[in-house]
């Protein structure tokens, strides 16, 4: 790691203290979703409250949101193809009592979140790939179609004139020093609310890195890298180059720092940190960014580059959108 970096490590604030003050003198959040699209999705999710679901219907609801949207080239409906052409999912779920659900590589099916729900309710298993992933689907009544759509397959045809037919990053890992939290400085939504009855759920779902090699999986359908959720400390939540996120089982450790006294921010900050540590210069002009919820309901966020933005809902159904700190960000 160079001089600079290092010393952006060492001279970055303790934000723990101002955080939990900060706390004290606000309405708790009962919702968080990764970037500024997380709105729509945490309205979708108080929506769900109000009606009297569950968090886990909460973040559902919200991840829904997420993947029924054409413009959103990195999840669902109209997220970028693999390197052959072909739109695969990825997405998990996790409950307060410990039930987990995940869907890896899953094609023609829209709501990958709606089926890793369904594989956590009724089936014993814990995660289903590929074509097991869309056969399980289909019986259990899912619509299928095709999810590569005009747009999304202009940008597929593109990226082949140019391209050595190796996977291209996302273009927040190559992009975030022009265009921070732009419109296409992003991927996955990863979701973490409380219901009415004080318990916990989160969510993840996405169509992973654009133009990847066909079968590549990333951190979101994870549990303990792209998602964990434990009902008596908090939950937490990831974005960005997935393969990082699964080195350092980000989600996990963020709860368990939390667990050991961290507020959510200084939490999400001690593993990007020993992320940066333990990668150097491999991370230097890559995007990882850790989101986490506390029980308390506050929320924190810490990234390895600027940009990174999030979707806060409170108790009273207000949303603001958040900018998280970064590591390698100048004083």
């Amino acid at each position: 790691m160079d001089t600079t970096r290092r010393s952006l490590i060492a001279a970055a604030p303790t934000l723990g203290l101002a955080s939990a003050v900060a706390a004290q003198a606000r309405t708790p959040d009962i919702m968080v979703s990764t970037w500024d699209f997380g709105a729509a999705a945490n309205d979708a999710g108080w929506a769900a409250r109000q009606g009297g679901g569950s968090a886990l219907d909460m973040v559902e609801a919200g991840g829904k949101v997420a993947e029924a949207d054409e413009s959103n080239s990195s999840v669902g409906l109209g997220g970028y193809p693999d390197r052959d052409g072909r739109v695969t999912l990825d997405a998990c779920v996790m409950t307060w009592a410990g039930d987990i659900g995940a869907v890896c590589a899953l094609e023609d099916v829209v709501h990958a979140v709606s089926v890793a729900r369904a594989v956590m309710e009724k089936t014993p298993h814990t995660m289903l790939v590929g074509a097991g992933a869309r056969g399980f689907a289909v019986d259990q009544g899912f619509p299928t179609q095709n999810l590569l759509t005009p747009q999304a397959e202009a940008a597929w045809r593109e990226w082949l004139r140019t391209a050595e037919y190796a996977p291209r990053i996302n273009s927040e890992n190559t992009d975030w020093r022009g265009t921070p939290g732009g419109p296409g400085n992003h991927d996955t939504i990863g979701l973490l609310a409380i219901g009415g009855d004080d318990r916990m759920a989160g969510a993840c779902t996405t169509s992973g890195m654009a133009f990847k090699m066909h079968g590549r999986v990333g951190d979101s359908p994870i549990i303990g890298a792209g998602l964990y959720v434990d009902d008596e400390v908090g939950g937490c939540t990831a974005t960005g180059v997935g393969e990082d996120v699964v080195r350092v089982t980000g989600s996990h450790a963020v709860v368990e720092a939390m667990r050991h006294g961290m507020d959510p921010t200084a939490a999400c900050r001690s593993v990007i940190e020993r992320l940066a540590r333990l990668r150097g210069t491999k991370v230097a002009n890559s995007q990882v960014a850790l989101l986490a919820l506390d029980k308390q309901g506050r929320a924190g966020a810490f990234a390895l580059q600027p940009g990174f933005t999030y979707a806060v809902t409170d108790a009273t159904g207000r949303t603001r959108i958040e900018r998280a700190a970064a590591l390698f960000e100048a004083p």
